[in-house]
């Protein structure tokens, strides 16, 4: 761990939440409604060290008289412990879950082991949170979370990502946290890898931002600037300290943990998470939906970094040219999707990929709208723009992994997954018009 730097402020709390306080209260208005956003956490809290303040933080969450401390055996070690001891003469159960996984069977046995208990307290990252979240959802149980390592941006959305039975990774609604708390110092010392997928799952901005900005530009699909704006200024300073995540630099997780935060609190003024999930994370989903035994064991972030990557050389491609594409009526392979899928998520995902196929009418449509703001649409999606040199040189500086080689993906399918994986949901991307152009196989060829 590298020497800590002094933060921005004197008061450490009032830093790293900055911003996020003012959200959160309801004292920061959005700039097009003039309305605060609707939140539904009390309190988040981001500091160099939380030690002999976790039985404090944890009163002000009313969580009621009977309490479930839920980790897993790393984050108990990291962190969860701590809590517990701090909790001493309290009604504190801790349920340990053993290499859990955010699915519906683990769910089924989580919901049995908290039946009985007021409330929760999670201590850990994207699967043990996901988890907790949903089950406690259920009945509307309060629960709190203790951050372990900032590799996702989900801590603080309302939304879990589960696995279904049929194998398809989907969001489900769910509850936010009450409370929110980082200990930086043990973020600091977690494997560096947990920092680099959430520092990729940040990256995925530029690329989510231009592909909701097209579909909304092209389509009329709703747009909002509104998260992008909150976390603009934070998004620099984080990639400014880019390299000190892979050196377990305080200050950097620190801006990491904001970026993270506040991505989460966009979706309280969007109700949806378009602003930072789009063609990358169909990407993603794909390859942890079919990949199978030939899945690595990758974190969702490590992934969604590399998939930028493609992404962003993606839509480059395409807004280099003065012209637009020519697109044509979308094919539906719907026996390919049955072989690659299998035939139950496939029903599933041909529900969702026939939304936004297009017909002749269609195409004839979406072509004139392209020819006709064409130059105005590139400039402005420049202007959203990181340059897929510069992600790929962040990434790399903040240790992650920037080819599906690197991240242990095999090739041909990752290529499987660039270009299939917009049959997945009816989100509208840079993937649907490469592909209904006839220039997303080619591309995707050359990907590694």
């Amino acid at each position: 761990m590298s020497e800590i730097r002094e933060p921005r402020s004197v008061d450490d709390e009032r830093n790293w939440t900055s911003l996020i306080d003012e959200i959160i209260d309801g004292r920061w208005i959005h700039p097009e409604t003039g309305a605060p956003a609707a939140v539904d956490y009390d309190r988040v809290v981001i500091a160099e060290s939380l030690a002999g303040r976790e039985a404090e933080l944890v009163d002000a969450m009313n969580l009621g008289g009977r309490i479930a401390l839920i980790a897993d055996a790393a984050t108990f070690a990291a962190l969860g412990d701590r809590v517990a001891k701090a909790l001493v003469g309290w009604d504190v159960t801790v349920i340990l879950l053993d290499d859990p996984h955010a699915d519906m069977a683990h769910i089924a046995a989580l919901r049995q082991r908290l039946t009985g208990f007021d409330g929760a307290i999670a201590v850990g990252s994207g699967t043990v949170n996901d988890l907790v979240k949903y089950v406690v959802a259920e009945d509307k149980r309060p629960y709190c979370v203790f951050g372990t390592a900032a590799s996702m941006n989900g801590y603080t959305s309302s939304t879990a990502s589960i696995t279904l039975d049929s194998g398809l990774k989907v969001s489900l609604p769910s509850i936010a946290p009450r409370g929110f708390f980082v200990d930086l110092g043990v973020a600091a010392v977690a494997p560096r890898r947990l920092a680099a997928a959430g520092f990729g799952d940040c990256l995925a901005r530029s690329v989510a931002q231009i592909d909701w900005w097209i579909s909304h530009r092209l389509l009329g699909t709703e747009y909002q600037q509104v998260p992008y704006t909150i976390q603009e200024a934070d998004e620099r300073e984080l990639n400014a300290r880019a390299a000190g995540i892979a050196a377990g630099d305080v200050e950097a997780i620190g801006y990491l943990y904001r970026v993270l935060t506040l991505c989460g609190l966009g979706i309280a003024f969007t109700g949806v998470s378009h602003h930072g999930s789009m063609g990358e994370h169909q990407i993603s989903h794909y390859i942890d939906c079919f990949a199978g035994d030939r899945h690595p064991g990758t974190l969702h972030g490590e992934q969604v970094g590399v998939a930028s990557l493609t992404m962003a050389r993606l839509q480059q491609r395409i807004l280099a040219s003065d012209t637009p594409p020519t697109v044509r009526p979308t094919r539906i392979d719907e026996a390919g999707m049955v072989r690659r899928m299998g035939p139950e998520i496939a029903a599933q995902c041909l529900e969702e990929y026939r939304k936004k196929a297009l017909d002749q009418a269609g195409a004839d449509r979406l072509n004139a709208r392209m020819i006709a703001i064409w130059p105005e649409l590139r400039q402005e999606c420049l202007g959203f723009a990181i340059p897929a040199d510069e992600m790929e040189r962040l990434l790399r500086a903040a240790g992650g992994a920037t080819t599906a080689g690197e991240l242990g993906v095999p090739v041909d399918f990752y290529r499987e997954a660039v270009l299939h994986c917009r049959e997945m949901r009816n989100r509208f991307s840079v993937l649907d018009i490469a592909d209904d152009a006839g220039l997303l196989a080619d591309f995707a060829a050359g990907e590694r």
